[in-house]
């Protein structure tokens, strides 16, 4: 791989700091699926989405991801930079915001 795709890999692990069974567990919680942007049909939201990719990302060994893989890994990372940049004042354990973060595999609390 490239050092562009290395350093894809270490900017996705530095942004994702749940671990695969945290993220599942958490997208199956009701707050994980209150919280993003839903499609035309109500149905699943982005984030939502996102999250159950994450996890498939995780599993993965290095030399067995594709381009589209880094590009799902880009989109995460500047997704969580972007919503971190806007963090709410005061407390934000129970926040809607922290709830849209931990979907994309990222819980600003750690």
């Amino acid at each position: 791989m490239s050092d562009e795709h290395d350093e894809t890999r270490r900017a996705f692990a530095d942004a994702v700091n749940m671990s695969a069974a945290e993220l599942q567990d958490w997208l199956g919680t009701g707050h994980s699926r209150e919280v993003g942007q839903k499609s035309g049909d109500g149905g699943e939201s982005t984030g939502h989405e996102m999250g159950r990719r994450i996890v498939h990302l995780l599993g993965k060994d290095d030399a067995d991801l594709t381009e589209a893989d880094l590009e799902h890994m880009d989109k995460v990372v500047g997704y969580v930079h972007r919503h971190l940049a806007q963090r709410p004042a005061g407390d934000v354990t129970d926040s809607r915001w922290r709830w849209s973060l931990m979907n994309w595999g990222h819980d600003p609390l750690r």
